[in-house]
């Protein structure tokens, strides 16, 4: 039977404290419930009585069915009792089923940040983690900086972790405070720590200031440690953590090791960590290891072909075990097998290589003229279909014009507004709409769908949720006048279904204006409008 490894996660602890994040206690309760369902041994959900939103959250804790929900604190103050410690007590009174509780193992932070005499330190160690096992059932220690401080004196960085596991602790968590170990130091001073405390006993905290957070984790594993900590994404302050979505499949595919994962929760990996970037209302990393877009993204001609024929030739692992998919880039460097394999992806079966032979023609002439459609899937499915005589000319746009207007507002006040006039054919009909923005393509975007919407209601579901510009440079081939102006726009329906569309032109509202046209035939060819 394979060694279990614990998982611990401090999304909701560590994780908050990244720059510019700030849970929600329906955050905080929906993430832990998403961690919760795939099996993640321990969740660390804050700090109770450091701010009002992790009191509140230890206040109603979610109920969760595999998970321990672990409080955050740090041991008794200098000079106090741990059961007359005011920082303490919220900790151990909270409805958390166990307690964590960092403290200091660098002499150099005793010595200049605590100003106390060494052993006091570590009978604040003793003393916290000892009560915190006889209130709560299980203590784990979080020797802060213990590596920088191993290094710098091993017997005292010993002493503490020693008066921890002495004292009861289930777990002595080794932190990599600062980030600033490399895999071979972490390998080499775990395997000296095992010595004294047992692996089981043993957990890792790495920090990712030099790249090598989930490395020095697996190092640690190596060694002999038995809990790794880490939070989705890598969140995290200054560089962030070890990224627990990484190190889960890099544990249980590459390594061998059990990690109690439930059935299906190794698959629910993409999701999981989608999750987490939707509630943070930021987009996702394309390139993540393992459930990025990209992670198993294949551009070049040579590479689709031999994908086509065994995914093994360019894929480390096969991408549905973490709930990714294969995606096949068609692009300038695309050939033939690119071309046939996204054909297939979304459904189109070609036989007729003269069409095969013109669409890869198109693409590569569209591309040269600025076009991107690695990153705007919608519009070469478009692009496709149309060749193919499969999507209908839903409206034409005999005119638009976007003005802006600077001006003073009752109170006096410099506001800026647009306005958008459009004037479409839609069934044989002609219609005009003015509708005003908070931009430019936003008033155009408005006056579009209000003129299409008595025809197409099922445009109302749908909303922008990304927009982005490149202004791409003259060819070597041109005057030096002609740059244009590349733009690609993200839609969603209420479905939470995503999809890219691109433009370009020399203009920037008519480039937005070909994206935003993509977008709405999207949506209704995929909703069977004909």
């Amino acid at each position: 039977m394979a060694d279990r490894v614990y998982l611990f996660d401090t999304t909701l602890r560590d994780g908050a404290q990244t720059q510019g994040v700030d849970f929600t206690v329906a955050d905080k309760a929906a993430i832990a419930a998403a961690l919760d369902d795939i099996g993640i041994d321990y969740i660390e959900g804050g700090w109770p009585g450091a701010n009002p939103t992790d009191s509140s959250f230890f206040e109603t804790p979610p109920v969760l069915k595999h998970a321990t929900l672990v409080a955050f604190g740090m041991t008794r103050r200098p000079g106090r009792s741990a059961d007359n410690d005011p920082g303490l007590a919220p900790i151990l009174n909270s409805k958390a089923a166990a307690a964590c509780l960092v403290g200091k193992s660098w002499d150099f932070h005793v010595d200049v940040a605590l100003e106390i005499p060494r052993e006091e330190n570590v009978a604040m160690i003793r003393d916290s983690i000892a009560l915190s096992k006889e209130k709560k059932g299980e203590a784990l220690y979080d020797a802060e900086h213990f590596f920088d401080g191993y290094k710098a004196n091993p017997d005292y960085a010993m002493a503490c972790v020693t008066a921890a596991y002495e004292a009861g602790a289930r777990w002595v968590v080794l932190c990599d405070t600062n980030g600033g170990t490399l895999p071979h130091e972490i390998e080499q001073i775990v395997g000296e720590v095992v010595k004294v405390v047992p692996g089981s006993h043993i957990g890792i905290h790495a920090h990712n200031d030099t790249e090598n957070a989930v490395a020095n984790s697996l190092a640690a594993v190596r060694a002999g440690a038995r809990q790794v900590q880490g939070t989705l994404n890598g969140l995290g302050e200054r560089c962030g953590n070890a990224n627990i979505i990484s190190l889960i499949p890099s544990l249980t595919l590459k390594m061998g090791y059990e990690t109690g994962l439930t059935e299906g929760g190794l698959a629910k990996l993409t999701e999981l960590s989608r999750l987490l970037d939707e509630r943070l209302n930021r987009p996702a990393n394309r390139h993540q290891a393992y459930v990025g877009e990209a992670a198993f993204a294949h551009k070049g001609g040579l590479h689709v072909s031999a994908v086509a024929k065994d995914p093994r030739t360019y894929e480390h692992i096969d991408p549905t075990l973490v709930g990714n998919h294969r995606t096949i880039v068609v692009s300038d460097q695309a050939g033939r097998a690119n071309v046939l394999a996204r054909l297939s992806e979304i459904g189109i079966e070609v036989t007729d290589e003269d069409k095969i032979r013109r669409l890869l023609e198109v693409v590569k002439e569209k591309e040269y003229a600025g076009y991107a459609y690695d990153g705007a899937e919608a519009s070469f499915e478009l692009l496709a279909r149309q060749a193919l005589g499969e999507v209908p000319r839903y409206f034409t746009t005999d005119r638009f014009r976007v003005m802006d207007d600077r001006r003073r507002n009752a109170k006096g006040e410099l506001v800026t507004e647009s306005e958008a006039t459009v004037t479409v054919q839609v069934k044989g009909e002609q219609i005009m709409r003015v509708a005003m923005g908070n931009g430019p393509v936003n008033a155009l975007d408005t006056a579009l769908r209000e003129a299409l919407s008595s025809v197409y209601p099922q445009l109302g579901q749908m909303q922008l949720v990304d927009y982005k510009v490149r202004i791409m440079p003259p060819r070597h081939d041109s005057t030096g006048t002609d740059a244009v102006t590349r733009t690609v726009i993200e839609s969603a329906d209420h479905n939470g279904h995503r999809w890219a569309t691109v433009g370009v032109s020399p203009n920037v509202i008519d480039s937005s204006y070909i994206a935003l046209r993509d977008a709405y035939a999207y949506l209704l060819f995929r909703e069977g409008v004909r």
